[in-house]
């Protein structure tokens, strides 16, 4: 079955990159980015540098890259175009950023958040990160832009969609710094909600967590 078989497939490359990032997220921590190499990864990884850069194409994404554009998207599309834009992308990051950081409830981090957590800091700390981290940001803005449009969208309401956007990703910047520096002690959706509603008042009121 060609299905199954696909499925298994990409089971196995999400497995194999999640293996690959912890590992490469473990030795920038212990031993600082600059000074470990791909090949240091790939070492303790148990696979070849070419298979480290098939899963991440630069040395940067080996820390940022995760799976926020597809499920910003696919929360955006199941919104309601009634909400104000603000609400329909804010809400999409608190829920991509809920099951990125495992659904914690208050007992500690969770495996997920203390990864999250970890490559925060990396990227806090690191000058080539921030430079990536900017680079993602453009990336995830217009992924947010083509799910709240489509081929008939016209420049002036595609404007509209990129500075909702815009703003709301830099509302999230924000609190995800602020999360990392606090040592995630609270809940990261409820600072990424705390930011939105400081950012934007009545507009972001009553999203709650699904959007």
């Amino acid at each position: 079955m060609p299905d199954q078989h696909s499925t298994l497939r990409a089971q196995r490359r999400a497995e194999t990159q999640r293996m690959i990032q912890a590992h490469a997220v473990r030795l920038f921590t212990e031993h600082g980015y600059d000074a470990t190499t791909v090949t240091d990864v790939a070492e303790a990884a148990g696979v070849s540098p070419m298979t480290v850069y098939r899963h991440f194409p630069t040395k940067e994404d080996l820390v940022l890259l995760d799976q926020r554009g597809r499920l910003v998207a696919e929360r955006i599309l199941a919104s309601s175009a009634a909400q104000p834009l603000v609400s329909r992308i804010g809400g999409a990051l608190i829920d991509a950023a809920a099951t990125l950081a495992g659904g914690g409830e208050g007992h500690g981090l969770t495996a997920d958040e203390q990864f999250l957590l970890a490559r925060l800091r990396l990227m806090i700390s690191t000058p080539a990160l921030r430079a990536k981290h900017l680079d993602n940001n453009y990336a995830l803005q217009q992924a947010i832009v083509d799910a709240l449009g489509d081929d008939d969208t016209d420049a002036d309401t595609a404007f509209r969609f990129h500075v909702a956007a815009s703003a709301c990703l830099a509302a999230l910047h924000t609190a995800l710094v602020r999360w990392a520096e606090d040592d995630g002690r609270t809940e990261l959706p409820d600072v990424i909600a705390k930011a939105l509603a400081a950012a934007f008042g009545d507009d972001f009121a009553g999203t709650g967590l699904g959007g």
